[in-house]
């Protein structure tokens, strides 16, 4: 096997499968670095500025050593490209014959029992659905794999899937009839014989709760454990530590108790009458909140006398399933499962209405059709810190986005990490010559009623001056679109608006267009990565602090005031300085690229907290001068055209 030094050399094993491949020192130490960890069964915390090219530096020794590796990624997107493009090249270069496998959760494998289940003439579905069981039934005939995601012709949110796939509630595990075909166990067996797994974070932390509850594990035990995208980490990690609860989940089990008694059980029609009465119910505690879909504080929610009435018919009509299932248990598998899950959800509305629990943060969230009850734990640190006592092996942190104000206190503390090493290493971009920061002058507080206007004058001007290709990232849905109204009146290039197609969609658009500009929030903060000519300016409305009224900060806020600390400084700026390095991050792809970053946000340079936001962020020129700013990019332009 060949050295770190000879896989990453000028005429290495990764020059000869990538041409044009130039040696990066940074890249090269992150490589040794992770090596010297899974040697030593050490913690690692690794941040590499873009470009460094982390996915190999982190691979390549994971290959080269003989150990059993498991990869997270942030998600399923990112999962799949490390797996179909990233291993292969790498594997090619070491000229190694390990078995790599990309497993996924159970969500986008095919349930051949829940397939069966939904017969041709199922009347539980309308037509739209019937008609996408017929295109998931004639791939169903050839696939080997049973990953959903070969079905090109399902849109992402299908309202079939739910019918062709299982959960963690309606899975009959072993007692399933089709367990010996089960593809998702197939691929489990797949992941237990393979060197080197690739998983992602939601798919990581859901199997390391289940694990905790005694049930089968999903990923197998590794010696290994390298996360990417690590500052997603303690976010994730949180939502599966806590419990959640929705009127989705309930009303599923309505249909599914309805399912037995139509195609099993239809001498107990008692069964479908509690069925519709727990998804009436269920529906009318959703009815109590705003139509729109909000997060909400779920311990004052509990003190309002409707939501306590409705509760109580919640907990009755659950009583009343657990009783008429409990009746006929023994007689199919399907209702043995229901009987389970109705017990399982009656302790879970138990602990979701215990406003007495400590460290904790009890919220809910609303969407279109359904809410969702959550207990969520204010820190992770102590329950990682113990998953990761034992047994000792090697945890590998990276991402581009860990250090604020220049160290990894912020994410040590978050995560539980004890004597972990450090690495911080630079972009090998050259921010000076290829990007300029401007904080335009004259600005009126981002709360002012004036912002709106300011911010479409400032854009309108970029989108001039670069003839478009420009991302317009916003902090609120709210904003976006009154920028997005006042831009249609006075540019003519096209508009591309988070919200109005997918993610996916929006961007194949964007790229099509060569004078394109597109305007999003949350999700175009990170994991798009847009290089060349397509992306040269890229405007940020101003600091991404969290909504305060969102209850798990809030939640998180009061207990850090509790214990004495100071949650401006300790929660509130590191999160917003890592979303703005992300945002940041989408400018300078590759060495080549140049462009223009507008932080319109004066309290970069009137707040003494801007100077943590401003050391964070990579080395370009600064401006506070928008005419400056327009010169460069009209400087690209014309550099372009030549």
């Amino acid at each position: 096997m060949p050295t770190i030094e000879q896989v990453f050399a000028k005429q290495g094993a990764l020059a000869g499968v990538i041409q044009g491949f130039t040696p990066r020192k940074a890249q090269t130490d992150m490589a040794e670095a992770v090596q010297q960890a899974i040697k030593n069964k050490q913690q690692l915390v690794v941040e590499a500025g873009t470009g460094t090219g982390k996915t190999f530096a982190y691979l390549a020794p994971a290959l080269l050593s003989s150990k059993k590796v498991v990869v997270s990624t942030g998600t399923k997107n990112l999962q799949e490209q490390l797996f179909h493009r990233d291993l292969p090249l790498l594997k090619k270069a070491l000229a190694t014959n390990k078995r790599t496998v990309l497993l996924k959760g159970r969500s986008n494998y095919l349930c051949l029992h829940r397939l069966s289940q939904h017969g041709g003439k199922s009347n539980l579905v309308d037509k739209s659905v019937l008609h996408e069981l017929t295109l998931v039934r004639q791939w169903a005939s050839g696939t080997k794999s049973g990953d959903i995601g070969e079905l090109k012709s399902l849109p992402e949110d299908a309202r079939v899937l739910p019918f062709v796939t299982s959960t963690q509630d309606n899975c009959l595990g072993k007692d399933c009839p089709d367990y010996e075909d089960c593809y998702l166990v197939k691929a489990r067996r797949e992941a237990l014989d393979a060197d080197l797994v690739v998983v992602n974070h939601h798919l990581f932390f859901a199997d390391m709760a289940l694990k905790d509850t005694g049930f089968g594990e999903l990923i197998p035990d590794a010696d290994v454990i390298l996360f990417d995208e690590a500052h997603q980490i303690p976010d994730i990690a949180s939502e599966y530590f806590g419990e959640s609860l929705s009127s989705r989940q309930l009303q599923d089990l309505g249909m599914d108790l309805e399912l037995v008694y139509r195609t099993k059980l239809k001498d107990a029609q008692q069964l479908s009458k509690v069925a519709e009465k727990l998804r009436y119910i269920t529906g009318d505690l959703r009815l109590l909140f705003p139509e729109q879909g909000e997060k909400g504080n779920w311990r004052l929610a509990l003190e309002r006398e409707d939501v306590q009435a409705q509760l109580g018919k919640l907990h009755e009509i659950l009583d009343l399933v657990y009783e008429v299932v409990k009746l006929h248990l023994g007689r199919d598998k399907d209702l043995d499962t229901i009987y389970e899950r109705c017990a399982q959800a009656r302790s879970q509305l138990e602990r979701l209405t215990d406003v007495d629990k400590k460290g904790v943060s009890l919220w809910y969230e609303t969407t279109i059709k359904h809410i969702v009850l959550h207990l969520t734990p204010l820190s992770i640190a102590r329950r990682f810190a113990d998953y990761m006592a034992e047994p000792k092996r090697t945890w590998v942190f990276t991402s581009a986005t860990l250090m604020v104000g220049g160290g990894f206190e912020h994410f040590i503390r978050q995560m539980g990490l004890q004597g972990a090493q450090t690495l911080a290493l630079d972009s090998p971009f050259d921010y000076q010559q290829q990007a300029l920061l401007c904080v335009p002058r004259y600005l009126p507080e981002p709360s002012a009623f004036a912002m709106r206007q300011t911010l479409t004058g400032i854009a309108q001007q970029l989108i001039k001056a670069s003839n478009g290709r420009c991302f317009l990232l916003f902090t609120s849905h709210a904003m976006l679109r009154e920028v997005a109204d006042g831009l249609e009146a006075v540019i003519d290039n096209p508009i591309l608006v988070q919200g109005s197609t997918s993610k996916r969609a929006l961007l194949e658009a964007y790229l099509q267009a060569d004078n394109a500009v597109l305007l999003g929030t949350g999700a175009f903060w990170e994991g798009v990565d847009v290089r060349g000519d397509a992306l040269t300016c890229v405007l940020i409305d101003k600091l991404p602090f969290a909504a305060p009224d969102d209850p798990l900060l809030e939640a998180r806020i009061e207990d850090c005031r509790k214990h004495g600390g100071n949650p401006f400084a300790q929660i509130q700026i590191p999160q917003a300085v890592i979303t703005l390095k992300q945002g940041a991050g989408r400018l300078i792809r590759d060495s080549a690229d140049r462009g223009v970053l507008v932080i319109c946000d004066n309290r970069l340079v009137t707040r003494d907290y801007g100077k943590t936001f401003l050391a964070s962020l990579p080395d370009m020129r600064r401006t506070r001068t928008l005419d400056s700013a327009l010169t460069f990019l009209k400087q690209i332009q014309e550099n372009q055209v030549t």
